[in-house]
């Protein structure tokens, strides 16, 4: 492990540390009486965005590589169980502590966001499809960046383009990018509160004048490309390059925090994996930004 991920563990620790004691309802619910858990809440977070940075899939040679390598950083560690259980149990403090850590980079306040949403597989083989818990919510769809089908889960994106996650949301592979997008906006209604004129950048699916009217109610201007039979929309000569962007932000998750290797089971199991990843991104940016590199995605000092 680098002195850079032992640094971001360490300052990741105390920071979701200092915030459990001072918001202790951000913490999973558990009895007033019993045994408290010798693994703490910080640490059970700074060891999920670890496994995430080091590209453990599997839970249990992740806890067989820090006991070996982590004792400095963690006295104790459960077993292989009793981890499962509690990262499920505190998917929620996950995404709270990625909330919280985005909004205190400097990237958070930027005025232009880019959009988009990549597949989640989830199987492959038609028994998995038939057996698998997740049936009736992952299902059949198309990813045409890869011009391939698969079975699983979409996971939408609104980013700032340093890539920091600012929205996010799990749905079916077949579900409509513009609803999901509205539906996202809606529910983080506090997201354009103090942001008038913010720019959102899309592809060609997001299209549409009533989608777009909605948005501009709510004072988003949505630039994408012109589709087939369209007149040039403005900005056309930035599409391009920002669709790069788009598509490495895409390639940092699938790429270097393993996305497409989640190995969930269920939709508990699948949400907690990809809010580790969402996380383990969203700490490297805040680190970043805090010590002031050039480039807040870099992963590089990190992930090995």
């Amino acid at each position: 492990m680098t002195n850079n991920l032992d640094t971001l563990a360490t300052t990741l620790y105390a920071t979701t540390d200092d915030l459990l004691k001072q918001r202790p309802d951000l913490a999973p619910w558990r009895p007033a009486v019993g045994i408290a858990p010798q693994l703490t809440d910080a640490e059970l977070v700074t060891l999920a965005v670890m496994q995430a940075m080091l590209g453990f899939t599997s839970e249990a040679r992740w806890l067989r590589h820090a006991r070996a390598h982590l004792g400095h950083l963690f006295p104790y560690l459960p077993q292989q169980s009793g981890y499962n259980k509690r990262l499920r149990k505190a998917a929620d403090l996950l995404r709270r502590v990625t909330r919280i850590l985005a909004a205190s980079t400097s990237a958070w306040s930027d005025d232009v966001w880019v959009v988009d949403s990549t597949p989640v597989e989830c199987g492959r083989s038609r028994e998995t499809v038939k057996r698998s818990d997740l049936a009736g919510w992952a299902e059949y769809g198309y990813c045409a960046s890869h011009s391939r089908f698969f079975w699983g889960l979409r996971l939408h994106l609104v980013c700032t383009l340093q890539g920091l996650p600012v929205a996010y949301a799990l749905t079916g592979a077949k579900a409509d990018e513009r609803e999901t997008l509205l539906d996202l906006l809606a529910t983080e209604s506090d997201l354009l509160g103090d942001r008038p004129g913010q720019t959102l950048i899309g592809d060609k699916n997001y299209f549409g004048r009533v989608f777009e009217d909605e948005l501009a109610g709510q004072g988003v201007q949505l630039l994408r490309p012109a589709r087939k039979g369209e007149r040039e929309r403005p900005g056309a000569p930035l599409f391009k390059p920002l669709r790069q962007v788009i598509e490495s932000i895409n390639e940092t998750f699938k790429g270097q925090l393993d996305l497409e290797r989640h190995r969930g089971r269920t939709p508990r199991g699948v949400i907690t994996r990809v809010m580790q990843r969402i996380l383990a991104l969203t700490a490297a940016i805040w680190r970043n930004d805090a010590t002031g590199h050039d480039v807040l995605r870099s992963l590089t000092a990190y992930d090995h």
